[in-house]
């Protein structure tokens, strides 16, 4: 993946490359203790709401109105994401996801995001 954002399912270890860790996710991975997550911060409040993780979870073929829909709740709530983005400016940041889908999660189109609209940094 092209720039400072890095995508680390929360079931998988940390790595001494990952930088800074956030988990993005709405609510906690299941069966997963804090300690063993390694993360900076829990920013649940940077992950789509409640009915946009309802209507679109787990279906590929809305995955561009899934990002559409997620990206105006993200213009909505710039205090949300900031955190991760301050971090992103000093070096390396690992979204930190539950998600089964590795393509399809809110932590790929967050990193889009961030990156598109907020760091120049092309996607690719």
């Amino acid at each position: 993946m092209s720039g400072p954002f890095k995508l680390k399912r929360a079931y998988d270890a940390p790595e001494d490359d990952d930088g800074v860790r956030f988990l993005v996710d709405r609510l906690w991975p299941r069966g997963i203790k804090k300690e063993s997550l390694k993360i900076e911060g829990w920013i649940k409040d940077a992950s789509p709401s409640d009915a946009l993780r309802r209507e679109f979870h787990a279906v590929p073929e809305k995955w561009d109105a899934f990002r559409r829909h997620y990206f105006k709740e993200l213009d909505a709530k710039p205090e949300s994401w900031k955190p991760i983005l301050e971090a992103a400016r000093r070096g390396p940041v690992t979204l930190v996801y539950a998600a089964k889908d590795t393509i399809h999660n809110n932590a790929a189109a967050l990193a889009e995001y961030l990156r598109a609209r907020h760091t120049g940094i092309p996607i690719g």
